[in-house]
C-alpha cells in the first residue's frame, strides 16, 4: 500500500467481546441469487481493484462479484463502511488498512472467516497473517504491504555533490545544503497520520501495546519524543516545506525539485509517478536513513486487507475471493503496475513486475531496495483501537506544529490523553 507488518497482540475483553458478536451473520446486502450463483458486493479504491474484479468474474462462473469505488479510508470510505454495517446494507467485503481493523472489530463490524481462511495461512508472510488475526480469529485477507525506504531527487542531489543519506544526521546536512541553494527548495513537506507513524516505527518507538487484557498507550514515550524533536529542529530551521502531502502543491514541488525527498511506503511509488509526471527521471530510491550508523531498521506505512464485514451472508464465497485477490499472479502483477502494491503472499515475491526497472526512477530496479527492506521492518508494532480518532486528534496538533505553532511532542501528548479518554468512555481498559 514489507513482510511484517503490524501485528495485533492481545486485545481486550471489550475487544473480543464485539469481535464475538460480529461473528453472527445479520441480513447483509449480499445473497445468493436464485441460479444458485453467490452475489459479492466489494468496496475499494485502489487502483487496478476495478480491473481484478473484471478479471475474476470472466474466471468463476458461480460468483459474480460487484465493486463499488468508495473514497479512500481515511476520506470517508471507512466512515461509510461503517454507516452500513449500521444500517444492515454492508457490503460483504471492503479495502480496510491494517491499521484500522482493530476499529472496525472494536465497533462489531467485522465477520469471522476462520473456518474458510486457516487453510490459506500459509500463503502470507507471517506477520501479515497477524495483520489479519485478532483474538486466534481471521477478518480479512491479506492484500499488500508498506515498507519504507528514501525516494530522492537524484538531480537535485547530484547538482549539490550530494548522495544519498545513510544516516539521519546526513538528512539534516543534505537538507540544509538543498535550502542553502535555493530559498524555494526544500528537503521533505510534512508527514502525517499513518506516514508519520512509519517515521516513529523504524526507530523503535511504538503507540500501542498490551498486558494482558489491557491497552498500554506511549505515543508520549521517549522513543517518540526522540522522533518528534528531529523532525521539529528541521521545521525550526525552515528546512521542511510548507506544501502538505497529497496537495497539488506538494505534486508541483516534487516534478520541479523543490521537495528533494519523500521518506515513505513502496506504494508512494505509484503516487509521485502518478501525481508528479514531470520528475520522471529525475527520482531514484535509498534505503531508510538510520539513526546509528550501520543499523538496518525500517518502519512501515500502510498495507491494506480485504476485510469480511458483518452481516455477510456467502462468507466462503466471499473468502475465495479475498483470498484470489491477493494470491492471483497475474492480477497482482497488474496491482503493483497500477498502484505499486507490494505483495503480502509468499509466492508472489518473484513476480517479474517487481525486478523491472522503472524509467522514472532512472531505469532503477526499485523494488529490490523494498525487498531487502521489508524483512526488517519490526513486526512487533500494534495499532490502537481507535485509530480514525486517533490520527484524527494527532493530525490536528501535527499540522500546526509543521506550521511552526507548537510542537510534534505536545501533539502526541494530546492525541494520547484524548485517545485514553476516549477507550475509558468505551469501557476499553488500560494499564499505565
Amino acid at each position: 500500500m514489507q513482510h511484517s507488518t503490524a501485528r495485533f497482540m492481545g486485545v481486550s475483553g471489550a475487544l473480543v467481546l464485539s469481535l464475538a458478536v460480529s461473528g453472527c451473520s445479520d441480513s447483509g446486502s449480499d445473497s445468493a441469487s436464485s441460479s444458485g450463483e453467490a452475489s459479492i458486493t466489494f468496496w475499494g479504491w485502489a487502483p487496478g481493484y476495478e480491473d481484478a474484479v473484471e478479471a475474476f468474474n470472466k474466471t468463476h462462473p458461480d460468483i459474480k462479484v460487484s465493486y463499488q469505488s468508495v473514497q479512500p479510508g481515511a476520506k470517508g470510505g471507512y466512515e461509510k463502511m461503517l454507516n452500513a454495517v449500521q444500517a444492515g446494507n454492508a457490503p460483504c467485503l471492503a479495502q480496510v488498512g491494517y491499521e484500522t481493523l482493530p476499529s472496525f472489530a472494536a465497533q462489531g463490524a467485522l465477520t469471522d472467516v476462520t473456518d474458510h481462511a486457516a487453510a490459506d495461512e500459509d500463503d502470507y508472510q507471517e506477520a501479515a497473517w497477524k495483520s489479519v488475526t485478532l483474538a486466534d480469529r481471521v477478518y480479512a485477507a491479506p492484500v499488500d504491504t508498506g515498507p519504507m525506504a528514501l525516494f530522492y531527487n537524484k538531480k537535485v542531489f547530484d547538482s549539490l555533490g550530494l548522495k544519498p543519506p545513510t544516516t539521519w544526521d546526513e538528512y539534516e546536512t543534505a537538507a540544509e545544503k538543498i535550502h542553502e541553494s535555493d530559498p524555494k527548495r526544500y528537503v521533505s513537506a510534512p508527514y502525517l497520520d499513518y506516514d508519520y507513524a512509519g517515521l516513529a516505527w523504524q526507530t523503535g518507538a511504538s503507540w500501542f501495546g498490551t498486558e494482558g487484557d489491557a491497552w498500554q498507550v506511549t505515543m508520549d514515550s521517549e522513543a517518540n519524543k526522540r522522533v518528534a524533536d528531529y523532525w521539529q529542529g528541521l521545521v525550526g530551521k525552515g528546512l521542511i516545506s510548507d506544501a502538505p502531502m497529497y496537495d497539488q502543491a506538494w505534486y508541483t514541488g516534487l516534478g520541479n525539485g523543490d521537495i528533494a525527498t519523500v521518506v515513505g511506503a513502496v506504494w508512494q511509488a505509484g503516487v509521485i509517478k502518478g501525481g508528479a509526471k514531470s520528475g520522471s527521471g529525475q527520482w531514484a530510491v535509498a534505503p531508510l536513513p538510520q539513526w546509528s550508523k550501520g543499523d538496518k531498521q525500517v518502519g512501515n506505512a500502510g498495507g491494506s486487507s480485504t476485510a469480511v464485514l458483518k452481516g455477510c451472508e456467502n462468507t466462503e464465497a466471499a473468502w475465495e475471493f479475498a483470498h484470489w485477490l491477493g494470491t492471483d499472479r497475474e492480477t497482482f502483477g497488474g496491482l503493483v503496475d497500477k498502484a505499486a502494491l507490494y505483495p503480502a503472499a509468499k509466492s508472489l515475491l518473484d513476480l517479474p513486475q517487481l525486478t523491472a526497472a522503472d524509467p522514472y526512477f532512472g531505469g532503477q530496479k526499485i523494488y529490490g531496495v523494498f525487498a531487502e527492506a521489508s524483512g526488517r521492518v519490526n513486526a512487533s508494532w500494534t495499532w490502537g483501537p481507535l485509530m480514525t480518532k486517533t490520527t484524527a486528534d494527532l493530525n490536528d496538533g501535527l499540522g500546526k506544529a509543521w506550521a511552526g505553532n507548537g510542537t510534534i511532542t505536545a501533539a502526541l501528548g494530546t492525541a494520547q490523553n484524548k485517545t485514553v479518554s476516549e477507550m475509558k468512555k468505551q469501557g476499553l481498559q488500560i494499564t499505565e
